[in-house]
């Protein structure tokens, strides 16, 4: 009796073993399938390219350039896209001319169309470095974070000089991008990203421009639209 009694017992041990890796294995399957899901639901975030027409027409129109390297800004929505072998490497929040896009010497606006990065300027120079043409001056600017419009214009910590491509639009005569020193650069009024507020260049918070300055090599393509 006391022989059966054992094997019994040994049966329903046993048995409690098998559901108690059965639950398990289900439990690991179900949490397989729950990462599966999340990085699933993670991939259909990211954004799609929304200028691979754009980007693919500039690579045909500037094959002398780095076709690699493609910077598209558009003052419409205060953004920077930065295209690195054909795929969305970076966006980033800008802020263009207050008083709007146009590409005349003076007028304080910021030119349409094609361009280039012609040269670059401050590398490994400190945030809120004040360059003055083109210059590090060893000054570190106040970074204001409140939308506060102070009286200089400031350029700070990495400087990317433009060069239009574009004969009669952003080059030669009075509309030459170069010429007017549009440049992609940082600031000290930060807390005015997202607007409307520079003197004709591309702002970018700080540490922004000091990730575009690494990944943007001179003569990447960069195209300005409305």
């Amino acid at each position: 009796m006391k022989s059966i009694i054992y094997r019994k017992g040994c049966l329903a041990c046993f048995l409690g073993m098998m559901l108690l890796v059965m639950q398990s294995s289900a439990c690991a399957q179900s949490s397989d399938e729950s990462n599966i899901a999340k990085l699933a639901s993670a991939s259909s975030n990211i954004p799609p390219s929304i200028h691979d027409s754009l980007v693919k027409r500039l690579q045909d129109q500037h094959q002398g350039l780095l076709r690699s390297s493609i910077i598209v800004i558009d003052i419409s929505e205060q953004a920077l896209y930065h295209y690195k072998d054909d795929q969305l490497a970076a966006k980033f929040s800008i802020s263009s001319a207050a008083k709007g896009v146009g590409s005349e010497s003076g007028s304080g606006k910021t030119p349409l169309g094609a361009h280039r990065i012609s040269q670059k300027f401050g590398d490994r120079a400190p945030l809120g470095t004040i360059f003055k043409a083109r210059r590090n001056t060893g000054v570190i600017a106040k970074i204001i974070k409140d939308p506060i419009d102070v009286p200089s214009d400031a350029v700070t910590t990495r400087v990317l000089w433009l060069d239009g491509l574009e004969a009669g639009k952003n080059k030669g005569g009075n509309v030459d991008s170069k010429r007017r020193y549009i440049y992609i650069h940082g600031t000290p009024e930060e807390g005015l990203i997202g607007r409307p507020a520079s003197h004709g260049c591309i702002r970018m918070y700080n540490r922004d421009v000091v990730e575009l300055f690494n990944e943007a090599p001179v003569n990447s393509i960069v195209y300005i639209q409305q």
